[in-house]
């Protein structure tokens, strides 16, 4: 169970000026609990600044935990903490999930006196069963173990994800010393996403690891450090071709031209090395000479978007990010993505079509070498970002944002 800037700052909002709790609904009490209020101590000791240590500042301090499982409804939360107010106890952490309908709730909370501690069980698991939950109290000492130095965010995709892929990913954090402190599911579908909260590894090192083990099993992977930042409004830049859709476009071109081989080996000598990317991008367009410009709305209606993409998209959009692309395809195709997808911006090459065909020759315009890189580099500074944090997927292209 972790504790959280963020969590901490959303309690803080809810207290009134007085720094007492604020309480909302009707006078009906909680679920399984006898109306009346908590019968313990009275809010002024919802303060901040006095002199008590309390249990998450010192490791001697008498805790319980307490853990409830069950079939989920509402009110069983607010039934819980009811009861165990009436023993005046201080919570120290708190943390719920809910899994295909069935509840894990566990509290940690200050253990009361002595004299009362046994009291306390006997009511909570009576309060339990007459709700047919299962209660579980576990006595011990403080809060949680302190976390190790060096927080990261590993967000994973598989589609679908497999225990295979899992384990391997979670082999890997602890072979290089991280310590997984939560897991949660992000999304579902069209693509299964889950999060580590690690802790204990410096992000680039778990970065570069995961990289290379998420190749290799074939999974998407994304590590972020930890911290308030993650919730700042950032730009997404990703590359088109085998990352936001399926295909290749110029290879999609090529198969209407029939010189598809052709341009694959181009590609792969690039790949090898032989040629940098503005040769092979020229050789690979001078197979295009002669194709008629009518191929360019077939390609359009070829092109298959990654599973989960445009989800994606607007769910970033949804949070305020700017997205966009920069691509060594051709805009033909790019500017018909950003409108379809409702991208920001789009960057690539321009195929020059002349006399409704597109001669032999170079592009008109190519988003190459320097062109590419500017425009790069501006997109963020123009909204006063700065490059930061790369997505590694299992096909090695990286999408960047900041």
């Amino acid at each position: 169970m972790a504790n959280h800037p963020g969590e901490l700052f959303q309690a803080r909002s809810r207290l009134g000026k007085s720094g007492r709790v604020k309480t909302f609904g009707s006078s009906a009490g909680p679920l399984g609990c006898p109306q009346g209020g908590t019968g313990g101590r009275t809010a002024h000791g919802a303060r901040y600044g006095g002199t008590t240590m309390s249990a998450s500042q010192t490791s001697d301090v008498p805790t319980l935990l307490v853990k409830i499982f069950g079939k989920d409804r509402p009110g069983i939360t607010a039934g819980l903490f009811d009861t165990l107010a009436a023993y005046s106890v201080d919570v120290v952490d708190i943390e719920q999930v809910v899994s295909r309908g069935r509840l894990v709730l566990c509290a940690l909370v200050t253990e009361p006196t002595v004299a009362s501690a046994g009291e306390l069980r006997a009511t909570v698991h009576s309060w339990a069963e007459s709700l047919k939950l299962q209660a579980e109290i576990i006595s011990g000492t403080g809060d949680n173990r302190p976390r190790g130095e060096g927080r990261s965010h590993v967000t994973v995709l598989g589609h679908p994800l497999t225990a295979e892929q899992t384990a391997a990913i979670a082999a890997r954090i602890a072979e290089t010393g991280g310590n997984i402190d939560r897991i949660f599911r992000l999304a579902k579908y069209p693509v299964t996403a889950v999060e580590f909260a690690v802790s204990g590894c410096g992000t680039e090192p778990l970065r570069t690891a995961l990289a290379t083990e998420a190749h290799s099993v074939g999974v998407d992977v994304a590590v972020v450090s930890a911290g308030l930042h993650r919730r700042a409004q950032r730009l997404v830049v990703m590359d088109v071709d085998s990352t936001l859709i399926q295909d290749e476009v110029i290879e999609l071109f090529a198969a209407h031209a029939g010189c598809e081989d052709k341009v694959a080996e181009v590609t792969a000598a690039a790949m090898r090395g032989e040629l940098d990317f503005e040769q092979s991008l020229h050789a690979r367009v001078e197979l295009l000479a002669g194709l008629d410009a009518s191929v360019v709305d077939k390609v359009r209606a070829e092109v298959r978007l990654t599973p989960g993409a445009r989800t994606l998209i607007r769910t970033l959009k949804r949070l305020g990010y700017q997205v966009g692309v920069v691509s060594g395809g051709f805009t033909q195709v790019t500017d018909d993505l950003k409108e379809r997808l409702g991208l920001d911006f789009a960057s690539a090459n321009t195929l020059e079509i002349v006399d409704g065909s597109s001669p032999a020759g170079s592009p008109a315009r190519s988003s190459t070498g320097r062109a590419r890189r500017g425009c790069c580099a501006g997109s963020p500074r123009r909204r006063g970002c700065r490059w930061r944090r790369p997505w590694r997927s299992a096909t090695g292209r990286t999408t960047w944002t900041c």
